[in-house]
């Protein structure tokens, strides 16, 4: 955390909700110094206090370290921009319509580049009834295996995980255009366009 950054936030949400430095510490359970030191740069709020802090100014834990608001601006809400974020420590996918500050276990994520397939991660399709039949020729080990397979369009997405010593393999239901993407714990995230 930057102190100048975290400081000014405060400073400026404070003032926007004309708030008094006091005013503020009392609604957190701080004195009035407190406030000032960290409006000053001269200190950071202790951890245990950020989300009461952010609650405050009505913003989140993520908006007042970094100092830049978060706005969801995609209107449309197309699955076919959503983000895709993958914790490094515990496998959680999760997918984001829009701009999002996003954590794990403790640490902030960055959303993942998809990249096309390469030889060792080729992904084939096979129609069977109303579903498709998807296989990766891929390892499965613990150290290395396609965590998920997922298809996205406009308006619907479609997970599936999957996990080591198993196959490399599902079925989906795809209905018109979209993206597939498949995940390798070890080279990152791959797409496809259908």
């Amino acid at each position: 955390m930057d102190s100048l950054i975290v400081g000014n936030t405060i400073r400026i949400l404070r003032k926007r909700k004309g708030m008094t430095q006091a005013m503020l510490a009392e609604m957190i359970g701080v004195g009035a110094k407190a406030v000032s030191k960290w409006e000053n740069a001269k200190g950071l709020p202790d951890i245990a206090l950020l989300a009461p802090l952010a609650e405050v100014l009505g913003i989140s834990v993520a908006e007042l370290i970094s100092g830049e608001p978060i706005r969801n601006r995609n209107i449309s809400s197309n699955l076919l921009r959503a983000k895709i974020y993958v914790c490094p420590i515990c496998g959680n996918v999760l997918f984001c319509m829009g701009e999002a500050s996003i954590s794990c276990c403790g640490i902030m994520l960055a959303p993942l580049s998809a990249k096309e397939a390469d030889e060792a991660h080729m992904l084939s399709l096979e129609a069977v009834e109303d579903e498709h039949f998807i296989r990766i020729e891929h390892e499965m080990k613990k150290d290395h295996f396609i965590s998920f397979v997922a298809f996205a369009s406009a308006d619907g997405l479609q997970l599936k995980k999957l996990y080591p010593e198993g196959n490399a393999e599902t079925r989906l239901r795809l209905r018109g255009h979209g993206l597939l993407y498949w995940y390798c714990s070890r080279d990152g995230l791959f797409k496809m366009k259908r």
